[in-house]
């Protein structure tokens, strides 16, 4: 049934953004350690060291302005707010081509109760924000238009069947009437005529029909309209076997425009056959059967081998393998262990599995990539916005120019009526606009489907002509260049200490933590089979570490910068830099008053990191890492990828950072989350690694689901692929209007001509465009 939502304080998609910054903070979660916030704090830029917990915690340092620019990011990226009490959806069918969009929001603009009116094309959805029940008044204003409505409960998940005897039966009886009334022309030729008449007039009502519909609803300039102007005015002129002629091809066009729009959609389709209507419910030992759309978060579920997901979960089972390429375009099955969580569509591959629901009905990750489908319409690219107000004085202007060639030969030089009329009726036919309305969103529709294919989620036509232009992108280090687990490298006490006693120090104070270099000691602890007594009282030092009581001696961990003065030899001052020059974050561990040791990490580089900066060159691209980390282990970094660097950042520095390569570049900012939401609202353009997509899906312009860092030179390619496919489809579409018009002026083109011109280049641009779906290497 039909759905409407009330107004509320916050949205349903701020609800969904707090939902998704839950679990963003259970996989980064300091703040409520109150041992854990010392980090965030401990920069010492004078000295040059800073510790590596910092990085991760610079939101929290500068939490106030990073909430207010993530609010933003999410206020901008959203569809239009509720503009009036109640919101009310429905299912479109019909819609050939995006005009076709516009056609139903202008026959349901004209309803006074309707506040505000969006089509989605792409996803067949009708949204309408009204105070009133509007439902009667909207359904008749669409049916009126020549659409079918459907309430958007009485259809099923997925689209039902193609009926392809529909479907081509009205061009199947025009062309069998076309034959007969070519054979009836032959033996006797006013017979003939009349059976031409009356073809054509069978294949003009349904385009008739439904263009008076259209004038009514408020689009007087449909190509509907032209195309009953154009077959009428022939069969006044008695060039019979045109008209018909004209009403069969643009049937045959129709057709066309229908599979390049079911093309577009059938992306939409396979996502949303993804989610099973059932799922399989634990609640008190027992097993029930359940509709998937009951499911609640912290429900437990059950998942079979070769099942999908219903809903997004967490893993319950010490582990199993998922096959996750319909999100990611993986190939390879990704093996999850207890407590990781998998998105909804995924594929349980070798075991059935027990896994906690953690996504509210309607938020889960195939929910939320539809919706960015639907959101994408809104930002459309700049050519399309240009090409759609071009298109809009086009057709008037070629309705104008054709009717002065109708009037003005005969009136002022003598010409033939018959001769310039029907030269006129061609070149209204040439001037429709479909080929040209359709070159940019069918590459556009085109190319998004690609990246999603490909694991990419980039949100609408302006974000993917923007990506093309980027010549310099700002990489965040840790998660993005490297995976963002580190592990210990280097454990080295003093004399009379064991590698075990400084292990068991430190993880005295790190206990219960979940930074991830807390998580790296504590794993390095257990690796050694080191048993961790919790320290107590621990608390955060602000600007200088951790610290804990433990037998009643105090216990602090710190980066060695932050200690006081002649509190490391020189012998060991050396050895920090050595660790620290070699990529490495050292920290240091004192009892009481006595150093004791250093336990020195290392982020591990993304395995395709080295070959992503070599594409990017070769695409003319720079790149820069910005980094809160020290600059001795970002100039590490660095060298091995050989790009720029700035360290030692703030959330803020980094915003400066990238406000000042947008002066002299455009400038892509490549972050993991919700860290570097400040600095990719600064950018030309935002783009989120997968492992924080939860956040990015709300933040960013682009998003790789797949987390590879080889996406980046993929998307650059893909638009600037879809940006010289988009220069093609006009120059096609253009290109032969202009060569028909002038034959159509000299005379040596007619009505067939000026159809076929207008069906082929429609057709032509949809296969070029379908072109950027196949490609195989965007590299």
């Amino acid at each position: 049934m039909f759905s409407t939502s009330k107004k509320h304080n916050q949205s349903k998609f701020d609800s969904l953004s707090s939902q998704k910054k839950d679990h963003h903070d259970h996989n980064h979660d300091h703040t409520h350690d109150p041992h854990d916030k010392a980090h965030s704090h401990d920069k010492t830029h004078e000295h040059g060291h800073e510790h590596e917990h910092e990085h991760e915690h610079e939101h929290e340092h500068d939490s106030a302005h990073c909430s207010h620019d993530h609010a933003h990011t999410i206020q901008d990226s959203s569809p239009p707010e509720l503009t009036a009490n109640q919101r009310f959806n429905w299912v479109i069918h019909g819609m050939d081509c995006p005009s076709c969009a516009g056609k139903i929001e202008n026959a349901v603009k004209k309803l006074p109760d309707a506040k505000q009116v969006k089509v989605l094309f792409t996803t067949e959805k009708l949204v309408v924000d009204s105070d009133v029940d509007i439902r009667a008044s909207v359904e008749q204003a669409v049916k009126q238009a020549g659409f079918e409505i459907k309430e958007t409960g009485s259809v099923s998940k997925l689209p039902s069947p193609t009926n392809h005897w529909k479907t081509f039966a009205p061009i199947l009886l025009l062309l069998v009437l076309m034959l007969m009334s070519g054979g009836l022309s032959k033996v006797n030729a006013p017979a003939g005529q009349i059976a031409f008449i009356i073809t054509a007039l069978i294949g003009l009502y349904p385009v008739a029909t439904k263009a008076i519909k259209l004038i009514r609803s408020g689009t007087p300039f449909a190509i509907e309209t032209l195309m009953s102007v154009a077959a009428i005015g022939a069969l006044f002129i008695d060039a019979t076997a045109e008209a018909a002629m004209v009403i069969l091809l643009f049937k045959l066009g129709e057709v066309l425009e229908s599979y390049a729009a079911g093309r577009a959609r059938r992306g939409v389709s396979a996502l949303m056959a993804l989610i099973p209507d059932q799922a399989l419910l634990i609640k008190d030992g027992k097993k029930k059967t359940v509709s998937a759309a009951d499911l609640r978060p912290d429900d437990i579920i059950e998942i079979a081998p070769g099942a999908r997901l219903p809903t997004d979960a967490e893993l319950l089972s010490p582990f199993a393998s998922f096959d996750e390429s319909a999100l990611t375009g993986e190939s390879i099955p990704i093996e999850r262990h207890q407590g990781e969580k998998v998105s909804a569509g995924c594929l349980s591959v070798d075991s059935a599995v027990q896994m906690k629901v953690i996504s509210e009905p309607g938020h889960n990750a195939i929910d939320r990539i539809l919706q960015l489908i639907e959101e994408a319409e809104e930002r459309r690219a700049p050519i399309e916005r240009f090409i759609d107000r071009f298109s809009r004085i086009y057709t008037p202007l070629i309705i104008l120019l054709s009717a002065l060639v109708v009037l003005i030969p005969p009136l002022f030089f003598a010409g033939s009526w018959e001769t310039w009329i029907y030269r006129g009726l061609t070149l209204l036919l040439i001037g429709c606009p479909c080929a040209l309305v359709i070159s940019t969103p069918a590459a556009i529709t085109s190319a998004l489907a690609a990246a999603t294919r490909r694991g990419a989620l980039i949100k609408g036509g302006a974000a993917l002509e923007q990506l093309g232009s980027v010549t310099t992108i700002a990489l965040d280090k840790t998660g993005t260049l490297t995976e963002g687990k580190p592990h210990v490298t280097d454990i080295e006490p003093v004399e009379n200490i064991s590698t075990e006693t400084l292990l068991a120090l430190a993880g005295a104070v790190e206990s219960g933590s979940h930074h991830p270099l807390a998580k790296a000691i504590l794993d390095a602890a257990e690796n050694k089979g080191v048993t961790i007594v919790e320290a107590e009282h621990r608390k955060a030092l602000a600007g200088i570490g951790v610290e804990g009581q433990l037998s009643g001696q105090r216990i602090l961990v710190a980066a060695p910068g932050r200690l006081p003065e002649n509190a490391l030899s020189t012998e060991w001052k050396q050895r920090v830099t050595e660790l620290e020059n070699s990529g490495k974050t050292a920290v240091s561990v004192m009892q009481g008053e006595q150093f004791v040791g250093l336990i020195a990490m290392q982020d591990t580089l993304r395995h395709d990191a080295i070959d992503t900066i070599r594409l990017l060159k070769k695409q003319g691209v720079e790149a820069v890492m910005l980094t809160g980390d020290n600059p001795r282990v970002a100039a590490a970094i660095a060298g091995k990828l050989g790009i720029d660097y700035r360290a030692g950042l703030l959330p803020e520095d980094k915003v400066k950072a990238v406000t000042e390569l947008n002066k002299k570049h455009n400038t892509m900012m490549v972050g993991d989350g919700i860290n570097d939401a400040p600095a990719m609202k600064a950018a030309t353009i935002g783009v989120a690694m997968g492992s924080g997509t939860d956040v990015a899906l709300e933040t960013a312009d682009a998003a790789l689901t797949h987390n590879r860092l080889t996406g980046l030179p993929e998307i650059i390619a893909l638009s600037r692929k879809t940006h010289y496919n988009i220069r093609q489809n006009i120059t096609l579409a253009l290109g032969l209007k202009a060569v028909f018009l002038v034959t159509s002026l000299l005379g040596i083109t007619g009505l067939w001509m000026a159809v076929l011109a207008d069906s082929g280049a429609t057709a032509l641009v949809t296969a070029n465009a379908i072109r950027l779906l196949r490609i195989n290497s965007l590299k």
